[in-house]
């Protein structure tokens, strides 16, 4: 569970798979599917911890926990064996595996106090690594992925540019010809204005013209006519 909880909070899902089996038959804890020339890497978290308990238990005696400690050196050489035999499989893993030691006190425990142990992960190709260098492992791969996503899309990446150079020299020239449209409409408002301007003088002077017209009828006097015979 702490392996997974590390894997799953630094990688992208494509990036691992828990529980894989391999063509062998082994299944590992975890497989990290890194770019070419790593590609697999398993890491197993199945660490014995029984001895190293031992070692630690206040009640027992110094006897008791030298034979704990030996037979501790033992579990994890057994077990690096283990790793390197079911987890390294040529043409299809790396060509190393990796082994989780859950808690960083036993992973010093290990390089204070083994180091022959060490020495021989290290000829079998076994890494071993606690929480906390496991996690720098995952970061650099992670870093790695995405260096390698970034230059495969750097392709699609220019196309996509291309295409938006395209897209933007159509926009340059749609909006100069929706600029000359405006000011060939602001140009069309401007004569119209003109025009209703003029004919609207003419119809003031029209109007004029009518009233001077008008004027001298309206000031005629008229006679009464003459009475009608019989009338």
């Amino acid at each position: 569970m702490q392996l997974e909880a590390l894997v799953r909070n630094v990688l992208p899902p494509q990036a691992f798979e828990m529980q894989a089996t391999l063509s062998n038959g082994a299944r590992a804890d975890c497989v990290l599917r890194l770019p070419p020339p790593t590609g697999l890497v398993a890491v197993d978290a199945k660490f014995p911890l029984e001895n190293y308990h031992r070692m630690l238990d206040p009640e027992a005696d110094d006897a008791s926990r030298a034979l704990a400690q030996k037979q501790f050196r033992a579990d994890v050489k057994k077990h690096v064996e283990d790793i390197a035999r079911k987890y390294i499989v040529p043409g299809e893993t790396a060509e190393g595996a990796v082994m989780f030691v859950p808690a960083e006190a036993v992973f010093a425990e290990i390089h204070a106090y083994h180091p022959e142990v060490v020495e021989y992960a290290i000829a079998r190709r076994v890494w071993i690594v606690s929480p906390t260098t496991l996690m720098a492992v995952l970061n650099t791969a992670r870093a790695v992925l995405k260096d390698v996503e970034t230059r495969r899309q750097v392709h699609v990446i220019r196309e996509a540019l291309a295409r938006l150079g395209q897209d933007f020299r159509r926009f340059e020239e749609r909006m100069k010809k929706l600029a000359d449209h405006i000011r060939l409409a602001h140009q069309d408002a401007e004569d119209v204005q003109t025009s209703s301007r003029r004919i609207a003088q003419q119809f003031q002077r029209i109007e004029a013209a009518q009233l001077e017209g008008d004027a001298p009828a309206a000031n005629v006097v008229r006679l009464p006519e003459e009475r009608r015979p019989g009338g």
